[in-house]
């Protein structure tokens, strides 16, 4: 049964978003990502004592592709 859809406004549509109305089969977005980070750089909490003498991020990355979504439609 087709759906009935009122008006409505789009504001922004941001990337590897989904924007939907009405009927819909399958709803499948995705992305990719890579981030780099130093030691300490995802802590999160209240009184968080981090102590790292000489830290190095790596970011040599010898993979041209980490995870392909070429497929993925």
């Amino acid at each position: 049964m087709p759906a009935i859809v009122g008006a409505f406004k789009v504001n922004s549509v941001g990337t590897s978003s989904v924007l939907h109305i009405g009927d819909v089969l399958n709803i499948s977005p995705y992305s990719e990502v890579k981030t780099f980070a130093g030691a300490g750089s995802f802590n999160t909490g209240d009184g968080l004592n981090i102590f790292n003498q000489n830290s190095v991020t790596n970011t040599y990355d010898r993979d041209l592709v980490d995870q392909p979504t070429v497929l993925n439609a």
